[in-house]
């Protein structure tokens, strides 16, 4: 089960995640969203674990937990949905 972590401070390390979610269970994966640019954090990222009783339980004690001075937001992750506004949209009216 994938979770989504989201007001995450500038400060927070990928290793500052896996050390917090560690403890709910094995994980997958733990990654912080960066600028492409400035590799600068975006202020959220994803956590997967390999049990979902351990993602449920991390999810209902996290939420809304301080961590380095900002309250955190622990949902499930929703499946990544392909952007059809833009350049190379197929809706186009011209």
């Amino acid at each position: 089960m994938k979770l989504y972590v989201g007001n995450l401070a500038n400060s927070v390390t990928e290793e500052d995640l896996k050390g917090i979610f560690t403890s709910y269970g094995a994980l997958t994966s733990a990654v912080i969203i960066k600028d492409r640019i400035n590799q600068s954090s975006k202020g959220f990222g994803f956590i997967e674990f390999q049990n979902s009783t351990d993602a449920a339980k991390a999810m209902k004690e996290l939420n809304a937990k301080e961590i380095k001075g900002r309250s955190i937001v622990v949902n499930e992750a929703r499946p990544k949905t392909e952007n059809t506004s833009g350049f190379g949209s197929s809706n186009r009216r011209w």
